[in-house]
């Protein structure tokens, strides 16, 4: 019975897990139709606008044809109406002049005569016949306004749909990532169809879109709003920056457009961008820290008995904080919050091999505070950063005066140089190497060389003010040649 049971809960999954997918494939199925009807309309739209500003630019080339043989047929018939009207009286004159000179050739009297043609021959001189021009001052020839459209009608015979450019390649092999930025480079199928003076012309720029995951396995999974785009891309080669790793693999797909299609995304690629990610234990915050995200702020209860403390931190110049009271220093039973004047709060992760990185900036009206890590299971709730052989710390403080330095067991080393707005803290448990770095100024802060014999915790403290902290961060190439110097002269110095 409970072996039929047994293999009927197997059928019951399996056919669970095949309705599940058949749903996914009828969502997606559905969607596709949809997608197509919509784009079916869309291109529809476009291809009547299209023909309607074609239609609207021939109409308008044929007004201004019109126009201009209109004009040229009236310059010529203003030019010939007035040879007519200029022939018609020097015929008019001449006709006159002719009947004067056969009257004159009757005439008997020899005085009358010569005067008469005396009159004549003057007339002849001045005559209008004999100074117009006989030949028409423009021609009826307007064959130089005869239009060919023998090409443009070979070219609307000719007129086909844009083709749509394949989708590129993903060169994996030339992929970066570094630093918190991805570089995605990839390769253009070669289409003739899109290129050239027959097709739908080149490329003119690319998409890249990118979501994170921490599964590599599927790729293409539901979910479109989750991606990120990047446009007007020219280049086959394109730079994310800015990004957070607080995820395991970052999936990247690209594809290509040209002056009024877009093709097909390439095939996705997934791009690992594993990094330290961890966040502020809430449970551990001292009660007047108060944690908001990444975000710790100092917010005492009760001002009355802070004054006594403010007070006697102005009498003291070489001491940041008083004595741990003497306390239980062994592990925190049920992850207690720190009490006394250890304003700390730990991290959420530990650390237990590896090279790990996060940084620190301090708000404001920030006064004091200090970061580093500490063996979880040895920090008491009442110890104070690198106040014991359990933590290591840069304390950091601009109350009354600047002071900057590295602590441990209960030591200090005063570091020459200013309060820096951005720390990083980098850690190798394997190695043994903490350094904090000024990431501004890519200067060393200081280095601590030990052996860690226990999992390590990042830990903070913060009196007056507040800070952020930025983790999801990859170890940032520039800390290589903090390292190599530093071992350089470990080296030197054994």
């Amino acid at each position: 019975m409970d072996t039929q049971k047994e293999a009927l809960r197997r059928i019951i999954s399996t056919l669970a897990n095949k309705n599940e997918e058949l749903q996914h494939f009828l969502e997606s199925v559905d969607s596709t139709l949809s997608g197509l009807q919509d784009e079916s309309c869309k291109v529809m739209s476009e291809l009547e606008a299209e023909l309607e500003q074609l239609s609207s630019a021939l109409e308008e080339k044929g007004a201004q044809l019109r126009d201009i043989i209109k004009a040229e047929k009236q310059r010529k018939e203003a030019e010939l109406q007035r040879q007519l009207s200029e022939g018609r009286f020097a015929l008019l004159s001449c006709e006159e002049l002719l009947e004067f000179a056969n009257e004159t050739l009757t005439v008997t009297n020899e005085e009358e005569f010569l005067t008469a043609a005396k009159q004549i021959k003057e007339r002849v001189t001045m005559a209008p016949a004999f100074r117009l021009t006989t030949r028409p001052m423009v021609s009826e020839n307007m064959s130089q306004f005869t239009v060919d459209f023998s090409a443009e009608r070979a070219g609307l015979q000719r007129l086909h749909f844009l083709p749509v450019p394949k989708p590129p390649e993903i060169d994996v092999s030339n992929c970066v990532v570094r630093d918190n930025t991805i570089t995605v480079a990839w390769q253009p199928l070669s289409d003739p169809d899109c290129n050239g003076d027959g097709g739908g012309g080149p490329i003119e720029r690319y998409e890249l879109e990118y979501r994170k995951t921490n599964q590599d396995g599927s790729l293409r999974a539901a979910g479109e709003a989750c991606w990120e785009r990047v446009c007007d891309i020219t280049e086959p080669l394109v730079t994310v920056s800015g990004l957070k790793f607080d995820s395991s693999f970052v999936i990247v797909r690209v594809r290509a457009r040209n002056k009024a299609a877009a093709g097909e995304f390439s095939e996705p690629v997934a791009l690992e961008t594993r990094a330290f990610n961890f966040g502020f234990d809430a449970l551990t915050a001292h009660a007047e820290l108060k944690v908001d995200g990444d975000t710790v702020t100092w917010e005492p209860q009760g001002v009355r008995g802070h004054d006594t403390r403010l007070r006697g931190k102005d009498t003291k110049s070489s001491r940041s904080a008083t004595p741990s009271p003497n306390k239980t220093a062994g592990s925190r039973v049920g992850r207690d919050r720190f009490a006394g004047e250890s304003y700390t709060v730990l991290g959420d992760r530990e650390m237990s091999g590896g090279s790990h990185y996060w940084e620190l900036r301090p708000l404001a009206d920030w006064k004091s505070f200090s970061v580093g890590v500490a063996y979880r299971g040895s920090l008491g709730r009442f110890d104070q950063l690198g106040k014991s052989v359990a933590s290591w710390c840069l304390y950091a403080s601009q109350w009354l005066q600047s002071s900057l330095s590295a602590k441990h067991n209960n030591r200090a080393k005063l570091l020459d140089w200013p309060l820096p707005q951005r720390i990083g803290i980098y850690c190798d448990f394997d190695n043994g190497d903490l350094l904090f770095v000024d990431v501004d100024k890519l200067r060393l802060l200081h280095c601590f060389k030990t052996k860690f014999s226990q999992p390590l915790i990042p830990a903070f403290t913060v009196w007056c003010g507040g800070i952020t902290m930025v983790t999801g961060l990859q170890v940032p190439t520039f800390m290589g040649n903090f390292l190599s110097t530093n071992r350089s002269l470990s080296s030197l110095s054994q």
